[in-house]
Formats: C-alpha cells, structure tokens, sequence
C-alpha cells in the first residue's frame, strides 16, 4: 500500500474522515496520491461505484482509469472516473425530466451556439457572435443566468447581450438542448432546487476526488459543495500556483473558500519534486514567490544541481527560432553538457510560448532543418467538417427537437431540399412552436411548403425514424461497422465529398478520417474504448446509446498519440505534460507577460502603483511562467528578442522582467554562441559522414 510513496503523500492517501486539500506542487506526484487513496477507501469498504474521481479532460480521466486499473485492477473499472462535464450529462440524463429535459437531450459544439446566437441576434457577423458567446460562457460559469447578467450589466452592449442571452436560453428549451456550460449550470440547478435529486446524488457519491482543483469555476465549486454535502467527504487536488485560466472563469476564491465553508478542512503540502532538477525548481520557486500565497509552499528535489537555466537573447523571431533549432541540434548531437552521454530524440523536446502566432517562426525554422514537429492544438478530429456532419445525423436520431442538427443533416449531403424549402419549413415550425423535424409530419404543412417539396421533406423524415429504429437494435461491433458502411453508401457521402473538393487527395483523405470515425465508433459498440461517463462500455452496446456519448466526447476530445517529434505548444497547452529539455521562447515584456494596460504606467513598469486588476492578470501570467519552467526535466533554456515584428514595422523589445526574477548566476546562465557554431559544425561533419557511408558500393 505505502510503497513507493512519501511521508506527505501517504498523509494525503490515509486521510479519509473528512475533507481533505492536497497542495500538490508541480511534478509532486498528485495522480500517483490520488489513485492510490481511490484504493485505500475500497480497502476500508467504499463500495467503487461510490468513489468519483474528477478530471478536467477526457485525456487525464483515461490515464488516471489506466493506473487505477494497474494498482486496483477490476475494481476500477466501476470507479466513476470522469470529466466535471461527463458528470453532468450523467446527472442530468437520470434526472433531468425534472426540469423538463428528456434524457435524450441534444449537446450543442460551440459553433451549433455560434448559429443560434446569429439568429437570436439578428446578425451575420461571426466575430460579434462568438464575442456573444465568450460573454455568455463567462456568465454561465459564474453562475449567472440571463436575468441575473442583465441585473448586473455594467453598460449598454453588457445588456444587449444578455437580452440575446435570454433568447438563446428560450431557443435552447424548444430544441431540448444544452450548450457546454449547461453541462454544469443545468445540475447545480437540480442539486441546488430539488432536495430529493440532492440526497439521491449524496448517497450514490459517497467520497470525492477533485483533480486540478484550481482549475475550477464558481458553479463547479457549488456542483461539488451540493454533491458532498455537509459531511465534506471530499478530497481536492491542486496548485494555487498553477492557477493559469482566470479568463476562463477558473477562480481561486475556491481555494480561499474552502476552510470557510469546511472548518475542519485537512490541508496536507505535497512538496518534493520528482521532474525537474534543482536548478530549474530553483528559478521556479524565485519567480512564483513573488506572487501573495494562500498556502505558502517551497518546491525541492533530490533529482541533483543539474545543468543552470540558460537565458538567450537573439535579434529578432527568426534568429530566435534559428538558435532554437540549432540548441535542439547541439543536444542531440551531444556536443553540450545537457546531451552528453545521452541519446535524445525529438520527442524529448518542446518549444512552448504564450500565444499561437509566435509559433509561425519555430515552424518554418524546424522544417528547413528537417526536423519532425507537431503544433499541440491544432484542430481536433471532431472539428473536422465531414465528422460534424455524421455527429449530426447521430444528434437528430437522439434528439428529433435537435434544429442545428436538422439542418446539416439534411443538407450534408443534399437531399433536393432546398433553402427556400427550408426557410419556409422555418417560417412555419416557428409559427406553431414545433421543432423543424415535427414540423414535417403536421398536418398542415401543405398549406407553407410545395408539393413536391413536401416529398422530399416526408421521405428525408422517415429515412431518419428507420436509421434511428435501426440504430437502437444494431449491438455489437460488426453489426455497427455493417450498419455505418451501409448508412453512408445510402446517403452517398463518399460521393458527396469528391464531389465538393476540387483536390482529389484532399477528398480522399476525407474520406478516410470518416472510415476510421466509423471504426473508431463500431469500437465503442463492442465494449473497446471505456465510456465517457467513467465506466467501462459493457461488452454488447447499441449504436444509439454510443450515439448519445458522442457530443461529450466530441468536445472534451483529445486524440493524439505519442510521435517522435518536436512539440510545439502554448503554454496553456503545455500544463501536465512535460519533457526533458525545454525552451521558452518570446519571453518579452508585452507578451509574456501579457501586454497589461496601455503604457507602463498601466502596465506595472513604472514605480506607481498598479490598480487590482492589472496586479491580478500579472500573477496570473506570473504563474504561467511558472507553469513553463516546471515542465522542464532535464535542461530549460528562456529565450527573448531585441527587436519583434509589430505590423509591418520592427520595434524594439525588452526581455520580460520574470527573467530577472528567476534570478539566476550570471557567470553561467547566457548560453555561449560558441556553443552554437560547434553544435554546427559537429551537425554538419555528421551530415557529411552520413552521405559518404550511403555512397560506398
């Protein structure tokens, strides 16, 4: 049980009376604290399916699923095991009718909202419209609804908003939708209203555990307030000094909440580093201790002294990324102190900087280079137009209330029903209050739409009611993968997509992310992949009910498999992961950190002080520094320009003042450009060895 572990940790993992915070610093150990409590409260006699375990990606939920399964092993596959949104759908399909949802319900992708936000808005703007959104996400993760947004509007364009807020809301009801803050919102709701939804969810959840718990919003704090109850069986798992998405509503006030609202709250400090070197913790712990500390805590190693930080400055984005590539050449070549005696390959190494335009520079660097790369977060599968396409056919079988899912359905691919056909099946949905899809059936139809338009829209109708009818009675992987295969070659998808490419291996390629969608989901039908509400997918499920997991799945996914390649990523991005050797790059004032105010008055540059929330959004870029260094193992190199592109013109540029306050030995933290031209040079004898061994008979 204890092995392996350390004093804080097994403190953290026997403490199981009551709540419980575990401070875990970077590279503490947390998911390895959190697995083995999960075993240690089925050995005192926690039933597993009472023990929830709450991630904030579907990623970390399958890797927390697999070492659970390696220490506990069957037992885990009935732990809950899960996202906070995974939870909610799963909330609100049990319980939902209460507030007149069916348990099919639809679950809206950002642009789905997107279009209904244009049309309760009466504009065509796409940005307006996603300022819309971005605003009414905000609202909804604290905890605000449209009345309540309008109560506290601060200004005119505050109120316009929230105005549309409440007509969204409205069309969300009619389509029996939610959006992906309702996935929160809608079940603290429930748990917060409804007493009895209250003590069922108190009894089946008998202990909590909350991953990156500082990543958390003020409704999912109330979420897990409701859910635990007075008796606080909980344990939260978390940094205040990673606390990076404060523009996403993520909040501290949890963590400052939490003594209050539990008195006889357990705060245990998890401090010894087991990633990084004692140099890079060093610099780490000198920036971070800038910032005011809830619970204050010092990072340690016993990894060793290890190589320093290096700093390196260059002329402007192309030099910078040219020094880069060639510190990734002079490490694997072995030619400095951190690749001597080591065999690296490109996975080993990560670029990470503040914002996705910087990356542009890295890019065309690495390719002249011929270096393998990646660029985390790039477009997810599901975002792909010909998967949102199928997702839709999936939604309207789920949910025939489902408009947005209507509509590219029966446009993708086109069935002879045209816009004006559907604007007029709009015109008269909307008139007698029934979704588009209702809409087709009634009697009166034939008094808005043509004819002949009116068999196209009955024979679109039945076609789905006998998919959806199928679907429900198709069970197990072949009988799935022999339904999609036959579903696609009846709407002529394939043709669809060479018909609306002009690049033939554009279209085929197409065509092949929607084969492997279909394996991937005739998987889920035989029981391969676990479910998104935490639990294993039972040996035999139908195509429908795999169907209903999809929206969750489709917006929380992250598909990428390991590759030996250079990742290239934000910072945001980079959080959890980590790699030997790191560099941080464009670390200048007005990008990292992040431009605050208007002039250096603003800004915190000068020596007056700064307003409250100008020092708040430094912090907060204070700790994503923080959160760059510590994904370093090995080595971390810090980059910053002298001059940066700004438009058409270059500027001068200063180094970020979180160099300064890493405060690092001088004698040994600026990286010799000696040190370059030899790493250079030893590529190029290599590259000259390498061409004279293939061109020996």
């Amino acid at each position: 049980m204890s092995a392996g572990l350390n004093l804080a940790q097994l403190d953290a993992v026997n403490y199981i009376s009551g709540p419980c915070l575990v401070l875990a610093g970077a590279g503490s150990g947390k998911t390895r604290v959190i697995t083995h409590k999960i075993q240690r409260l089925i050995e005192v006699g926690v039933e597993p399916q009472k023990i929830a375990a709450i991630t904030f990606t579907n990623k970390a939920a399958t890797e927390m699923r697999e070492r659970a399964k390696s220490l506990i092993g069957k037992a885990a596959k009935n732990v809950v095991i899960c996202t906070f949104h995974a939870l909610g759908v799963r909330i609100m399909r049990e319980d939902g009718a209460v507030l007149g949802l069916k348990p099919q319900f639809s679950i809206l992708d950002a642009d789905d909202g997107v279009s209904i936000l244009k049309d309760c808005g009466g504009s065509t703007d796409l940005a307006t419209a996603r300022q819309w959104q971005w605003t009414i996400s905000l609202w909804k993760n604290m905890g605000l609804n449209a009345e309540q947004a309008a109560a506290q509007a601060p200004d005119d364009n505050a109120r316009v908003i929230a105005r549309i807020m409440a007509l969204y809301e409205e069309r969300l009801t009619a389509y029996q939708s939610v959006d992906f803050d309702d996935l929160i919102g809608l079940p603290l709701k429930l748990l917060a209203e409804h007493e009895d939804v209250r003590a069922k969810w108190q009894k089946t959840l008998a202990h909590v555990l909350v991953d990156e718990y500082q990543d958390t919003n003020a409704t999912q704090y109330e979420v897990l307030k409701h859910i635990v109850g007075a008796r606080g069986c909980f344990t939260a798992v978390g940094d205040d000094d990673q606390s990076i998405y404060g523009w996403r509503g993520a909040t501290l006030d949890n963590l400052k909440r939490l003594p209050q609202d539990f008195p006889n709250l357990k705060v245990i400090k998890l401090e010894q580093n087991y990633r990084s070197t004692s140099a890079i913790l060093r610099a780490a712990n000198n920036v971070i201790q800038l910032n005011p500390k809830l619970f204050p805590k010092t990072l340690f190693s016993e990894l060793g002294e290890g190589e320093p930080v290096r700093v390196v400055d260059a002329d402007n984005e192309e030099h910078e990324a040219e020094r880069a590539v060639a510190r990734i050449q002079s490490i694997r070549a072995g030619t400095t102190t951190e690749g001597a005696g080591q065999h690296r390959e490109f996975k080993d190494f990560a670029i990470l900087y503040r914002a996705n335009h910087m990356a542009r520079p890295f890019e065309q660097a690495l390719r002249r280079a011929q270096m393998p790369y990646k660029v985390s977060g790039g477009q997810s599968f599901f975002d792909k137009a010909e998967i949102k396409d199928l997702c839709a056919w999936f939604r309207l079988w789920i949910n025939n209330d489902d408009d947005p899912a209507f509509l590219r359905s029966v446009t993708s691919p086109k069935r002879g029903i045209g816009h004006q056909t559907l604007a007029q099946l709009g015109t008269f949905a909307t008139q007698y209050k029934l979704s588009l899809f209702e809409a087709l059936f009634a009697s009166s139809l034939p008094s808005a739409v043509s004819s002949r338009a009116i068999g196209s829209l009955h024979e679109f109708g039945r076609f789905v009611n006998d998919l959806e009818h199928r679907a429900r009675h198709t069970l197990g992987k072949e009988a799935a993968m022999a339904f999609l295969t036959e579903w696609l070659k009846d709407i002529g998808y394939e043709k669809h997509l060479y018909d609306g490419e002009d690049n033939e291996k554009v279209a085929a390629a197409r065509w092949t992310n929607v084969l492997e969608f279909c394996d991937w989901m005739a998987g889920r039908c035989g029981g391969d992949i676990d479910d998104a509400s935490g639990a294993q997918a039972s040996v035999s499920k139908s195509l429908l009910e795999v169907a209903q997991t999809i929206s969750l799945i489709s917006t929380l996914n992250e598909r990428e498999q390991e590759q030996n390649v250079v990742t290239l990523s934000t910072l945001h991005a980079s959080k959890g992961l980590e790699w030997p050797h790191v560099m941080l790059v464009g670390v200048n004032e007005g990008l990292l950190p992040f431009k605050l105010g208007d002039d250096n008055e603003h800004s915190g540059l000068s020596d007056g002080p700064m307003s409250e929330g100008i020092l708040q959004r430094l912090q907060e870029e204070r700790r994503l520094m923080y959160v760059g260094i510590t994904r370093a193992q090995r080595s971390l190199a810090v980059s910053w320009t002298r001059r940066r592109k700004k438009g058409r013109d270059m500027v001068a540029a200063l180094p970020s003042r979180f160099i300064g306050e890493m405060a690092l030995d001088k004698s040994t933290a600026k990286e010799d450009p000696r040190e370059k031209l030899k790493a250079l040079r030893a590529e190029f004898a290599q590259r000259a060895a390498d061409a004279a061994a293939v061109a020996k008979p």
